[in-house]
């Protein structure tokens, strides 16, 4: 932890050999991720560039006592790709696209993408309760935003905001176990 903890220091100092150590560490998790959401690996790949790009202008604003790095940039990178997917190109390019693109885009909540599986998260969310699995998956790993996820779930926002905060405190503390 001690090495991670230097490694990110020096990322913050605007080191590159820091940010190539971080991006090789962390770039397929995150690739993942946002495929997830936009569903265009070449897409994918441009915004988690930008993912990374984004985060070392920030990289002053990362806070330990807040959370874990690997968390700091998987929202931005969750933030992004949702960004994206509300753009007018993008909604305009999705409209062009032809049947066979849906065919495996229904998700299913009994997997998750490899890719987003990359750093072994799968077996810590399967540790946790049905609802949580449910929210999680819809909110990180599939990009509904809380009031989608709210919908689709057919539970108040409410519901929805509580169940995340208190599922992810609860995947922290298994994770930390």
């Amino acid at each position: 932890m001690v090495q991670l903890d230097t490694l990110i220091a020096k990322f913050k100092q605007k080191d590159e050999r820091a940010f190539k150590t971080l991006y090789d560490m962390y770039s397929e998790s995150m690739h993942g991720v946002i495929f997830n959401i936009v569903r265009n690996n070449d897409i994918a790949e441009e915004l988690m560039q930008d993912v990374f790009i984004k985060a070392w202008h920030k990289s002053d604003s990362y806070d330990a006592k807040k959370g874990r790095f690997f968390t700091w940039i998987l929202n931005i990178a969750r933030n992004t790709a949702i960004d994206k997917t509300r753009s007018k190109s993008f909604k305009n390019s999705a409209k062009n696209l032809d049947a066979q693109f849906f065919v495996d885009i229904i998700p299913t909540h009994e997997s998750l993408d490899k890719k987003t599986d990359a750093i072994g998260i799968s077996k810590f969310v399967g540790n946790l309760p049905q609802k949580c699995k449910e929210v999680i998956e819809l909110l990180y790993f599939k990009g509904y935003t809380q009031k989608e996820a709210a919908e689709k779930m057919e539970i108040p926002i409410g519901t929805i905001k509580t169940r995340n905060r208190n599922c992810i405190n609860n995947l922290r503390q298994i994770v930390l176990e």
